[in-house]
């Protein structure tokens, strides 16, 4: 119970860091942000819990793979905001996220990448 506790206190840390970082300066905190820090934090913790490497490799390669459609959608959102204001564009960088999801899986599956 301890183990999961100090995970979760440790990873909840790197997401206030990043959100006070932002406070401070759009550039540092976006930097912060765009470091695969949960990624690397989640590669400890399957290695600290003894997971075999595959899952750990596995891990990193989809990853890889998951973020690359999540960058147009990312750059929607300023417009979205601006348009419609904080929640609806929340509301539409997800569903944006979602179909970039679904059409690249399609799109690398013609590459015998299986994502989804």
């Amino acid at each position: 119970m301890t183990w999961i506790v100090t995970k979760y206190l440790i990873t909840a840390l790197m997401v206030v860091l990043v959100s006070e970082a932002a406070k401070h300066g759009d550039r540092i905190g976006g930097v912060i942000a765009a470091l695969p820090i949960v990624t690397v934090l989640t590669l400890i913790w399957l290695h600290i819990e003894h997971q075999p490497g595959q899952k750990i490799a596995n891990h990193a390669w989809y990853t890889f793979w998951y973020v690359i459609p999540t960058l147009p959608a990312l750059l929607m959102f300023p417009l979205l905001m601006s348009r419609f204001g904080f929640w609806l564009a929340l509301a539409g960088y997800a569903l944006a996220t979602c179909l970039c999801f679904a059409l690249f899986a399609l799109a690398m599956r013609r590459f015998g990448i299986e994502l989804l």
